[in-house]
């Protein structure tokens, strides 16, 4: 004789389903808040791994005096050692002249230089090395940089006179004078100040130093042109 398994009476306890949580059941939402969570912060941690900056570099062979256009330059992804050397060059999104000129020829795949953007000049330039305060220094100021060069300071009257150059107060004593390089304001001399070098014509190089040699504590200072 068969048993009776259920319920006293003979009756079959009803059968329950479980039912998906609805959208008004905070754990669905608890849920969904730690996976966004997750992927933000995988996100965050991959986009900070890659440390790697776009740089220009040039498509083709280009010769001095060559005019340039961003359809001459294409793109590379690289990583730089540190700020310092990452200024020598032009980055993908920067400014670019609208007159791109180049002053010295640079191969197929080269690095585009700030040192290289340019025209080259009538006459023959010398690279000449000045200490500058770096309060005299605009932050923009880099390899490249077009400059105006001023100088102050007084009179060493046992200088020749013949030699000095006469000051004009507020006009500068150079203009246009291309930056050749500028190493990084942390990069300072013995006495706090930085090294400029610029490409100063020919032609300016012995009235310049007259002039310095004719100031007892002269003054350089700097105005960024472009």
């Amino acid at each position: 004789m068969a048993r009776n398994l259920g319920t006293p009476g003979g009756q079959v306890p009803p059968a329950v389903r479980t039912s998906s949580p609805g959208w008004r059941d905070p754990r669905l939402w608890v849920g969904m808040a730690i996976v966004a969570g997750s992927v933000l912060v995988g996100t965050r941690v991959l986009a900070a791994a890659d440390d790697t900056v776009q740089v220009w570099a040039v498509s083709a062979d280009v010769a001095p005096g060559e005019t340039l256009s961003e359809g001459d330059l294409e793109a590379r992804r690289l990583r730089f050692a540190d700020g310092a050397e990452l200024e020598r060059y032009v980055e993908v999104g920067a400014d670019l002249p609208d007159d791109l000129t180049l002053s010295r020829a640079l191969g197929a795949g080269e690095l585009l230089p700030r040192s290289a953007i340019g025209k080259t000049d009538d006459d023959e330039t010398v690279t000449v090395s000045l200490a500058v305060s770096p309060l005299q220094v605009p932050s923009g100021v880099r390899a490249g940089s077009v400059v105006d060069v001023y100088v102050t300071g007084d009179r060493d009257l046992g200088a020749d006179r013949a030699a000095a150059v006469a000051l004009a107060p507020g006009v500068p004593v150079l203009e246009d004078v291309r930056v050749v390089a500028a190493p990084s304001g942390d990069d300072l001399g013995p006495g706090g100040d930085r090294k400029v070098e610029l490409a100063v014509a020919d032609s300016d190089v012995t009235a310049l130093y007259a002039l310095l040699g004719s100031l007892t504590t002269p003054v350089v200072s700097l105005a960024q042109v472009s």
